[in-house]
C-alpha cells in the first residue's frame, strides 16, 4: 500500500483531480480483457512527459511498481498492476503533435486513439496502416508497446514497420529520444525497436514518432462465402501463393458467423462453414482488375458465392462483420479466452483443422477467426472461469494449440504479446540463452525492477 507520504507527493504532481484512489475507481483499471484481475494502490493520469518523469523519480525512490496503461483493450494482462503500486493511464496524452505532409511522418502523444489519428492523417491524403480490431478505443502508446498488427497485416506490416523514434522516460525518471524524424538511420543501436513489442516493461513512451504513406486511392472488399472451411483456407493459401497480396484477408468460421448473426443480424448465411472477406487497395484501375482476379480465384477454390463491393459505404458495411466478431462471440458464455499463435500460411488449413479437433477432443467450445493473409490465428475459447474442471480443459486445449504451432515452425503470439497469460510457454520458443539476454537487458533499463513487474520475463523463468 502507498503512505500518505508517498500519495501526496504524487498529487503534488498530477493535482488530487488526476490521483485516484477509490475502490471504485480502483477497480476500474483492475481488467482487460484477460481473465484475471489485479487492483492498483492509485491510478495516476500525467499530461506531460515532464510529469511522467517527476512521477517516475517519487517511484523509483521509494521503489514503487509501476504500470503504463493505455485504454486496457490488452489480452494478456499488460497494463494491469500485478505487483500493486500505481497505474500511469496515459489517456489524458492525447494530442497530435505534428502531421508533417512534406517528409510523410507524424508525432504523436501515447493516449491517441489509433482510429482518431487515422481519420486525421487521411483528411490529408496520407495513411496510416496498422489496423488492430480495437483501434476505435487502442491508443497509439499501447500499439508501440504491443507492437500491434491487425487487419492490414498481411500487405502493410505492423506498428514496428511504421516506427521512425520515440521518446521515453526511464525508470529512473530520465528522458532519452531514440531514433528520428529521417527516412533512413543507423546511428548506433536500435532502441527505438526495442522498446516497441517490449510490453511496458523497459520504458514509458511518452512521445511516438510514425511514417506515413500515401492514402490508396481506391479499395474494394470482397465476402467469398464456403461450404467447406478447407477450401477457404486453401483460398489463402493459394491467393498468397500466386502472388497476389491483398490489403487484408480475414477467416470467420460458421461459429462467428452465427455469432454475427444472432447479434446483428447481417444477412450471413448460416449454413455456411466460413467466410472470408478480403480488401484490396491501391490505383483505381489497378484495384479493379485485383478484385476481378480475387474474386475469380475464390470461386475456382470453391466459394460457392463472391460479393464485391462497389463504394467505400459498401466495404464499411462489409466490414462491420468482422470488426464486430469478438463482441458478438463473447455473448455466447461468460468467459472468451483468445488465442493468437500464428502459423506460416501454407499451414493455415492444417492448423485451423488442428484447432476444430483439439476443440472436439477435449470438449471445449473454440470459435476460429483469423488474420488468415499472414497465418495469425485467433481462436476464441468460450468457457467459464468460475467452472473449475472446464477450464482445465480449456488450459490442456490452449496448451495443445500451442505446440501444435511451435511444431510448424510457428510463434506463441502475432500480435497480442506475451503478458502472462501466455508466460509459460516462453521456453517453448526462446531458448534459455535468449531470454537470460532478455532479462540482462531488463535489468540494465530497470535495476530496480520497478516497472510493469509481474510480467512475462518473471513468469517465463
Amino acid at each position: 500500500m502507498l503512505n500518505q507520504e508517498v500519495l501526496q507527493k504524487f498529487a503534488s504532481i498530477v493535482g488530487k483531480e488526476r490521483l485516484k484512489t477509490s475502490k471504485e475507481d480502483l477497480l476500474t483499471y483492475a481488467y482487460d480483457a484477460y481473465v484475471k484481475e489485479y487492483i492498483p494502490d492509485a491510478v495516476l493520469f500525467p499530461k506531460s512527459t515532464e510529469e511522467v518523469s517527476r512521477l517516475m523519480k517519487v517511484a523509483s525512490a521509494h521503489q514503487i511498481p509501476v504500470t503504463p496503461r493505455g485504454a486496457g483493450s490488452g489480452l494478456g494482462a499488460g497494463s494491469l498492476a500485478k505487483r500493486g503500486g500505481i497505474v500511469l493511464c496515459f489517456t489524458m496524452m492525447n494530442q497530435i503533435l505534428e502531421i508533417n505532409t512534406a517528409n510523410r511522418y507524424a508525432i504523436v502523444e501515447p493516449g491517441v486513439v489509433i482510429s482518431e489519428f487515422q481519420k486525421e492523417v487521411e483528411k490529408l491524403n496520407l495513411f496510416y496502416p496498422p489496423d488492430p480490431g480495437s483501434a476505435t478505443v487502442a491508443t497509439m502508446g499501447g500499439s508501440v508497446s504491443m507492437n500491434a498488427g491487425g487487419l492490414r497485416g498481411v500487405k502493410y506490416g505492423v506498428t514496428r514497420d511504421y516506427l521512425m523514434g520515440l521518446e521515453i522516460v526511464l525508470p529512473s525518471g530520465e528522458v532519452m529520444n531514440a531514433g528520428s524524424i529521417t527516412a533512413k538511420d543507423v546511428t548506433g543501436y536500435d532502441l527505438t525497436r526495442l522498446i516497441c513489442g517490449s510490453e511496458g516493461t523497459l520504458a514509458l513512451v511518452t512521445k511516438i514518432i510514425v511514417r506515413l504513406l500515401p492514402k490508396p486511392k481506391a479499395r474494394r472488399t470482397l465476402q467469398a462465402i464456403y461450404d467447406r472451411i478447407d477450401d477457404a483456407g486453401n483460398t489463402v493459401a493459394k491467393i498468397i501463393e500466386a502472388g497476389i497480396i491483398p490489403a487484408t484477408l480475414e477467416l470467420m468460421d460458421k461459429m462467428i458467423i452465427k455469432a454475427l448473426e444472432d447479434f446483428a443480424h447481417l444477412g450471413l448465411p448460416l449454413d455456411a462453414e466460413a467466410v472470408l472477406l478480403i480488401d484490396v487497395d491501391g490505383d483505381l484501375e489497378a484495384v479493379e482488375k485485383q478484385a476481378k482476379m480475387v474474386a475469380e480465384f475464390c470461386k475456382s477454390q470453391g466459394a460457392r458465392d463472391v460479393r464485391v463491393s462497389q463504394s467505400e459505404k459498401d466495404n464499411e458495411q462489409l466490414w462491420m462483420a468482422r470488426r464486430s466478431a469478438f463482441g458478438a462471440v463473447a455473448r455466447m458464455r461468460p468467459t472468451c479466452v483468445i488465442e493468437d499463435a500464428t502459423v506460416p500460411v501454407s499451414y493455415l488449413t492444417p492448423a485451423i483443422k488442428k484447432v476444430m479437433e483439439i476443440s472436439e477432443r477435449n470438449r471445449v467450445q473454440i470459435a476460429v477467426l483469423a488474420h488468415a493473409g499472414d497465418g495469425n490465428l485467433h481462436p476464441l475459447v468460450l468457457c467459464d472461469q468460475r467452472d473449475k474442471e472446464e477450464m482445465e480443459r480449456v488450459e490442456k486445449a490452449m496448451d495443445e494449440i500451442v505446440d501444435y504451432a511451435m511444431s510448424v515452425g510457428g510463434t506463441l503470439s502475432g500480435e497480442h504479446g506475451i503478458g502472462i497469460a501466455k508466460a509459460k510457454y516462453l521456453p517453448r520458443q526462446l531458448s534459455a540463452a535468449a531470454l537470460e539476454m532478455m532479462r540482462a537487458i531488463k535489468k540494465t533499463f530497470d535495476p530496480q525492477g520497478i516497472l510493469n513487474p509481474g510480467s512475462f520475463l518473471e513468469h517465463g523463468a
